[in-house]
Order: C-alpha cells, then sequence, then structure tokens
C-alpha cells in the first residue's frame, strides 16, 4: 500500500474478494447451494412501493414542516429499502431472466422520482468486476471530487446532501453506454409516476418522496451506507467492511456487504448464512455495528476523507506497462 494524506491509498494487490471467495469455495464447496433466485423479493417491492404512496396521501394535506419529517423518519428508510431491491435486481438475484429483472428494478425505482435503475445495474456490475480501478469504479470519487470535498465537516455535510448528484458525475469517466431502449422504458414510467403523484395527490405527495430519497442515500444516518462500504474507517488497508447492526432487518441484509462481494450471486435473504458457513473467513475481519456513530466519525474525524479509498490501477494499464518492462 502507497499512503498519502492528500491521495488515495493506492494498493499493488488483487481485488481482495476474488482472492477470497476461491478460498471459501475451497473449503466449503457447499457455499454454491446458496446461489441462486429470490422470486418473493417482488412482493417486498409492491409492499414498500404501496407504503411510499400511501403515506405520500396521508401527508399530502398536512404542514410542510410534516412533510419534511415523515420523510426523515420513514420515508428514509423505505426509500433505502428500494435502493437494495433495486441492487438485487441489478444482480438479476429475482427472476431468472433479465427482462423480469429489469422490470422489477424499474418498479422499485418509482418513488426515487429519478429513473437511475437500469442505469445502475450497468455501472454497479463494473464496480464489482474493477474495485478500486479508478476508470471503471464509479463507487470512487471523482479526483477533483475528493479534493473539492476534503476533510473539512461542513463540506463533508454538503456532500452527503448532494450525493445523488456527485454520483450521476462519476458516471461520466466510465467508459461504457448509459442510455439505451431500457434506459429511455425506465425514465417514461417513471415520468409517468411522478406526473400522476403530482397531479392527482399533490406537490406535497411529490416533495416528500423527493425528500425521501435524498435523505435515503445522503444527509441521514442511512447515509452512512456509502461510508461503510469502502472507506478505509478502521483499517489502512482492508478495502471492505460489513455492518452488522440492527437496521440490516429494516434494509434487507445490505449491510453483509462482505459476503455480497464474495458472493455477488446469493440473495439478500441468504447473505447471513454466508459468514454462519464460513466465520473463520469473516470473524476476522473488522466490522461496523452502528450506522450513526459512523455517520458522526466520517463527519468530524480529520482524518477520515474522500481520499480514504484503495485505487488499483485498472488491468489493461498494468498488462501494458509489463510488455514496455519486458
Amino acid at each position: 500500500m502507497d499512503t498519502n494524506a492528500n491521495d488515495f491509498t493506492w494498493s499493488q494487490e488483487p481485488n481482495p474478494h476474488h482472492v477470497r471467495v476461491r478460498q471459501i469455495l475451497k473449503q466449503h464447496p457447499e457455499m454454491k447451494e446458496l446461489i441462486g433466485k429470490n422470486p418473493y423479493t417482488i412482493f417486498m417491492i409492491i409492499g414498500l412501493v404501496s407504503a411510499q404512496v400511501a403515506i405520500s396521501y396521508f401527508v399530502s394535506d398536512v404542514s410542510w414542516w410534516i412533510v419534511f419529517l415523515a420523510a426523515y423518519a420513514a420515508g428514509a428508510f423505505i426509500s433505502h429499502a428500494l435502493w437494495v431491491m433495486i441492487h438485487e435486481a441489478s444482480h438479476g438475484l429475482i427472476f431468472r431472466g433479465k427482462v423480469p429483472n429489469l422490470m422489477a428494478g424499474i418498479i422499485a425505482n418509482l418513488p426515487h422520482i429519478f429513473a437511475s435503475s437500469v442505469s445502475f445495474q450497468r455501472y454497479h456490475l463494473k464496480h464489482h468486476a474493477h474495485q478500486g480501478e479508478h476508470d471503471l469504479d464509479a463507487d470512487l470519487p471523482d479526483f477533483w471530487e475528493a479534493k473539492l470535498v476534503s476533510n473539512n465537516p461542513f463540506n463533508k455535510m454538503l456532500w452527503f446532501l448532494f450525493f445523488p448528484v456527485f454520483q450521476v458525475t462519476r458516471t461520466a469517466r466510465l467508459n461504457i453506454d448509459l442510455f439505451d431502449r431500457w434506459v429511455l422504458l425506465n425514465w417514461i414510467i417513471q415520468l409517468s409516476f411522478n406526473v400522476a403523484l403530482f397531479v392527482f395527490i399533490g406537490p406535497k405527495a411529490f416533495v416528500y418522496m423527493l425528500a425521501s430519497f435524498f435523505f435515503s442515500v445522503g444527509l441521514h444516518p442511512l447515509g452512512a451506507r456509502w461510508i461503510q462500504e469502502h472507506y478505509l474507517t478502521l483499517d489502512p488497508i482492508q478495502e471492505t467492511y460489513s455492518y452488522y447492526g440492527p437496521l440490516n432487518k429494516v434494509a434487507f441484509n445490505v449491510g453483509f456487504h462482505n459476503e455480497h462481494h464474495d458472493f455477488p450471486s446469493i440473495p439478500w435473504n441468504k447473505l447471513p448464512l454466508i459468514k454462519s458457513k464460513a466465520p473463520a473467513y469473516y470473524d476476522t475481519l473488522l466490522s461496523h455495528q452502528s450506522w450513526t456513530k459512523l455517520f458522526f466519525s466520517f463527519i468530524f474525524n480529520p482524518k477520515l476523507s474522500l481520499y480514504s479509498r484503495v485505487l488499483r490501477k485498472e488491468k489493461v494499464k498494468i498488462v501494458k506497462e509489463s510488455e514496455v518492462t519486458a
């Protein structure tokens, strides 16, 4: 590892998940039995979307402060859970076949106001295959983004607040096509939902869902999930962290992040079984127990910033450099 306070931590080591999964499967071949689909997830999606619509109806005729309070206290948790459902769909863990999973993701996307489920699938799968490779991993901050935010607490809070905006800008550096007929369909369905929400329920319902979306990934303890997953918060070299706290119950086990990266073909309901079947590989890793504690720690700890991430050279560049050396 090459560490610098004003730069990312650069690693010469391969993706740790690609290494660990081979070791686990060698000792625990029965882990393959957990791989599969969970079609019952669609009922979770329908229930969560229905819940957001119902709450938006109830807040359509209340004071604005109640709208934002409801979004922070309830809507954010539902919106966050729907992000997990989109994540499941992006890995094809709900149904067999590409189309049903894409449609499931589009349905889960509805309360988020912005059409993003189809695009998310494209860059998220790149994140798994190229973790730490800056030009291919949109989960990594841009260089200008890390420099802009630095370790200033106020800047970090603004970064949390506008996290979806920063996330969108990162996709520009990926060399993949993020627009096609499926993205177009995603937007058509989403805009139709948005118009219906605004016209038939009202502007406060629309603002409630919009606020829920921003709180679910931003200036809210739930926003710490994005820090928990890959920021070097507890160890200078461990790239990925799991969260084993109580909010996994309402976040569909998304905290089991090391387990998910090792076995991305195992659905959310079976992620805890990975840890229980191979405890020697996961009990030795550092983990988080509280998103709230991590949220405030990241904001106010001057040693933590957007630079607290591991980067590695892209495989293509490594090959080219080896050829020159030869």
